[in-house]
């Protein structure tokens, strides 16, 4: 091969692989006994929510209102889209005995997200009570995602974090969209898990889903309460997602459709990092936006630069 044709094969290489963080097709640990080592990052792509100071979406920006900064220098963007993009869906449900109380409002909350989807999205439905399953395989059938929502009953603990996990390498492993979301519902009480607060952490942090969640909080028990709810807006902050904590299990389903709008106003933007080194490092990310009115953005706070597989691509509707 010529030396100008290994140039166009790197370059076309690295433009198929829109994101290089290390992707968690197999846990933490795995990863870093056997990692796959690269020389360049390629391009970063964020998922960005916007609000005005009323709380409301503010869908219709230019990219020229966007700055992001990482480790506190401005990047160059070479991607941006504010189409309603569709996305790989992973639904996980808590049905440890806990949530007894609140199956059915959880049930139809899930529906609803599954529902309020754009036509095009996959979506995948993931129980877990003392360990997770796999119920629904990705599928844009509802029928089969209300049966694989409504049939668990609601027995044994909660293994939470294994139950990120799964969803998180499932997502990597199978998803066909480039946009990867995870959506948790449960009462954050984790009683169950093997895997570590840390290794989740780390996990999102080398991972490309951006997770939200849904806390049932037991606020009867002030303790597990606060636990819950910190564990779940630390997870969701690192991959740029929400948490939400509803004050009554009624309020499930308005939560529920607010989040598939979310989903489906974000912002996709993309850049390509000066610091092209997979040097292990963690790198903060902050974007500024600029409009009508005082404006906040939301996006992941950061990646971790090392090695691992890169995006494939999918079709061309579904490319930023």
């Amino acid at each position: 091969m010529t030396p100008a044709g290994g140039g166009a094969r790197r370059a076309a290489r690295a433009a198929a692989a829109l994101l290089l963080l290390a992707s968690p097709g197999a846990r933490v640990a795995r990863a870093q006994r056997h990692p796959v080592f690269r020389t360049e990052i390629g391009i970063v792509v964020l998922q960005a929510t916007v609000k005005n100071e009323r709380g409301e979406l503010v869908p219709s920006l230019d990219r020229d209102a966007f700055t992001v900064y990482e480790n506190g220098k401005p990047q160059a963007l070479t991607a941006f889209s504010r189409d309603d993009i569709p996305v790989s869906l992973g639904i996980a449900l808590d049905h440890s005995r806990s949530m007894r109380r609140s199956r059915a409002q959880v049930q139809s909350a899930a529906l609803v997200l599954a529902r309020a989807s754009n036509p095009r999205d996959e979506v995948f439905v993931l129980n877990f009570a003392d360990k997770p399953t796999i119920d629904v395989s990705f599928t844009s059938d509802v029928q089969l995602l209300e049966a694989g929502i409504g049939g668990v009953e609601c027995i044994g603990g909660t293994a939470l974090r294994d139950a990120i996990v799964a969803g998180e390498e499932y997502l990597s492993e199978h998803a066909a969209r480039e946009r990867k979301v995870l959506v948790v519902v449960s009462d954050g009480c984790e009683n169950a898990s093997d895997a570590s607060r840390d290794e989740v952490r780390e996990l999102a942090r080398r991972s490309q889903v951006v997770l939200h969640a849904v806390g049932l909080l037991n606020e009867e028990d002030p303790g597990k309460a606060d636990r819950g709810r910190n564990e779940l807006d630390e997870l969701c902050a690192e991959t740029g997602g929400l948490a939400y904590f509803p004050r009554s299990v009624e309020d499930v389903g308005a939560i529920a459709l607010d989040l598939a709008h979310q989903i489906r106003s974000q912002y996709t933007i993309g850049y390509s990092p000066a610091n092209q080194s997979l040097d292990g490092s963690y790198r903060k990310i902050r974007v500024v936006v600029k409009g009508p009115g005082r404006l906040s953005v939301r996006t992941r706070a950061g990646y971790r630069a090392v090695a691992g597989r890169p995006m494939r691509a999918g079709s061309g509707d579904d490319k930023p």
